[in-house]
């Protein structure tokens, strides 16, 4: 319909109104001389009201519907000020746009040259994915991207987020909140000062310091990353920290995915568990929170803490840590005590909810430094509940002035020190007394005893030999004793010191004078002084 006839059928209309049913096309001149065309589809009643001379104002009334391009309007009236270039709603507003979108209020204003527009109150956009719920919106036609800054909620399924501000991307379906944001979601919450959501794949994109809380209590603290709301994984950057009880996971980047309960943390990453008094440090860490378990590669680390201060550091190539199994086995070592100690190979999780009741395994170059004890093996296994270490393949203990060798080795620790000592096949025990001179006990199994952390009793057994340098009350060196196949020997401690010898089933006994003695030939077979391969700081071993 041409311009001569729509304004015939307004003057008509200022005197009756009446019903518009077809097209109507009302054109706007933008500032750029372009026209814009507005269709009236429906009205029940059109009337034009002159406000002056030079502004005329066209209202519709009753079921109106309106169309430009691909979006239709729909409201109970609409006011249409062509020489201002805009279009004012009321009551019921609805704009389909592209049949993809549709936004609900009781209020909007349509700046037609400039495509934009200002919903106020009961404001609803939906996007069949989302519902964006507000007080007032603006929408640009041109970007289709719509923005509130006076607080607003986005429900997704079972998630909802709140903010002050945001801005809808429609043809993204993305969300950019700002300002007091608030996720909510019935596994987990969030809080941020920003955050980008979509609500077609669920994914929460982290672009500011973001707070986590998931239903099982455990925490996330984050700046850069997502969160895959649909299939539950998760990826967070820039030095995040993941605390679950009393474990927390600090890391360049963490990943996890609670399908299947793994989690990995990448560069630099520190494992804390404050209930077993334990750190790991690594910069490859796998947890697995299904089995409770922690895998560590590339430089690992484990701190193992004690009140006292003295915390043993375990280094290796690889750290595995899980729950202890539930099945025991009892063996029975050759000296006739009998040790408890849990099956190693056995796969059954341990169910006791006991945070100390745990086992690390150590594989390759196992180094273990501490103050009152020092230890190298291929690999170890330590018995949290028990605070036993058992170390395999070449192993080499140092504690209480003793450097002890042999084919295994159990260490059994007291806050972190070493109560007890046991050394199976080929146990040798050297301490070095003076310059070149080493008092050694070797027999097929050894056991040491310790008191606060100093050698107080070792027992030799089994083709028993030694070799100890005796004193005498002023310290002065008297000779040399070598026992040579005795079924057991005794050396008790003080103060460190060799105090007393005890030789049992008339071992071969020979006395030296000390000015008889060739130092050189003062050593059992297979000695060996090894004492560069000892982790000699807490610097050295830090630092490798």
């Amino acid at each position: 319909m041409d311009r001569i006839r729509l304004m015939a059928i307004m003057a008509f209309g200022m005197l009756v109104g009446f019903r518009v049913c077809g097209q109507v096309a009302v054109p706007f001149k933008s500032a750029d001389d372009s026209v814009r065309v507005i269709y009236i589809i429906h009205t029940d009643t059109l009337k034009e009201v002159s406000k002056d001379s030079t502004k005329k104002v066209q209202s519709l009334y009753g079921h109106v519907e309106l169309k430009q391009e691909n979006t239709l309007f729909f409201c109970d009236s609409v006011a249409m000020n062509q020489s201002s270039n805009y279009i004012e709603a009321f009551g019921h507003v609805h704009i389909n746009d592209r049949d993809s979108m549709n936004i609900y209020s009781q209020y909007m204003k349509y700046f037609v040259d400039k495509k934009l527009i200002i919903f106020k109150k009961q404001v609803r956009l939906t996007d069949s994915k989302g519902v964006l719920t507000t007080e007032e919106l603006q929408y640009d036609r041109n970007t289709r991207i719509g923005v509130y800054s006076n607080g607003g909620k986005v429900v997704n399924g079972t998630t909802v987020v709140t903010s002050k501000e945001g801005t809808y991307f429609s043809d993204t379906k993305e969300v950019l909140f700002r300002k007091n944001v608030v996720l909510k979601d019935p596994a987990y919450g969030l809080k941020a000062d920003s955050l980008l959501y979509n609500s077609q794949s669920r994914i929460a994109t982290f672009i500011t310091l973001t707070y986590i809380q998931d239903s099982g209590g455990r925490t996330i603290l984050t700046r850069d990353g997502y969160y895959d709301l649909l299939n539950h994984r998760a990826q967070f950057i820039e030095r995040a920290t993941m605390t679950d009880s009393s474990q927390t996971v600090t890391a360049d980047s963490i990943r996890f995915d609670d399908s299947t309960g793994i989690s990995i943390a990448r560069g630099n990453a520190i494992f804390r568990d404050t209930s077993q008094g334990t750190t790991v440090m690594a910069d490859l860490m796998i947890a697995n929170k299904k089995t409770n378990s922690l895998f560590a590669t590339q430089n690992p680390l484990m701190i193992l803490k004690q009140e006292e201060g003295d915390s043993i550091y375990v280094r290796a190539d690889t750290l595995y840590s899980g729950p202890l199994p539930d099945s025991l086995v009892t063996i029975t070592d050759s000296s006739g005590s009998r040790d408890t100690m849990y099956y190693r190979k056995a796969i059954t999780v341990s169910k006791s909810s006991d945070s100390s009741n745990r086992f690390l395994q150590g594989f390759h170059h196992v180094r273990i430094y501490s103050d009152s004890l020092q230890a190298v093996s291929d690999s170890l296994f330590y018995n949290g509940k028990d605070s036993v270490f058992q170390l395999f393949t070449n192993p080499i203990v140092w504690a209480g002035g003793y450097q002890l060798t042999g084919d295994t080795i159990y260490l059994y620790t007291k806050d972190k020190k070493p109560k007890r000592l046991y050394v199976f096949e080929n146990g040798l025990a050297i301490s070095k007394t003076g310059d070149n001179m080493y008092n050694q006990i070797k027999g097929k199994t050894l056991n040491g005893y310790f008191k606060d952390g100093v050698i107080d009793y070792m027992r030799a057994k089994g083709n028993a030999e030694s070799i100890y340098f005796i004193k005498d009350d002023s310290m002065a060196l008297v000779g040399v004793n070598r026992v040579n196949s005795a079924d057991i020997i005794d050396m008790m401690f003080v103060n460190k010191e060799l105090n007393k010898v005890v030789l049992r089933n008339d071992p071969d006994a020979i006395m030296y004078p000390i000015h008889r003695v060739n130092l050189e030939d003062m050593r059992l077979k297979e000695f060996k002084w090894l004492d560069d391969r000892r982790p000699k700081s807490k610097s050295e071993i830090l630092s490798h």
